[in-house]
């Protein structure tokens, strides 16, 4: 099984390293993936000790892959809204098709989502 594409049942989002996203730290926009390498807990879901939000380098410890949060026992941050680029690919995409056509309500949200963003 690869890890490009995925689900996270826990956090309602798609995971993986084909998946562009944000920091979830609520002060960074830094542009990463939702790989395993970004992954508080270093493993799918978080693992036993991580919540299983995706951060950059500057936002996991380097000892045991966790965010600022769950290196201190506290809760997780908010997760943030799947990436522009994401978006733009689940909408357009043929290979998303038949989500789109499964997900009326999902790629109604996404269309709002993309229309209230500020252009670069």
């Amino acid at each position: 099984m690869g890890w490009s594409i995925g689900f996270d049942n826990n956090w309602n989002r798609d995971v993986g390293y084909g998946v562009p996203a944000t920091c979830d730290h609520p002060d960074c926009q830094a542009k990463i993936d939702r790989g395993i390498s970004h992954v508080c807990g270093g493993e799918p879901h978080g693992g036993d000790d991580g919540c299983g939000l995706f951060f950059c380098g500057d936002h996991l410890t380097a000892y045991r892959c966790l965010c600022d949060r769950c290196g201190k026992s506290k809760p997780p941050f908010d997760p943030k809204q799947d990436h522009p680029d994401w978006m733009r690919w689940k909408l357009t995409d043929d290979s998303w098709q038949q989500w789109r056509d499964e997900n009326p309500d999902e790629v109604a949200k996404m269309q709002a989502a993309l229309e209230q963003e500020t252009p670069p």
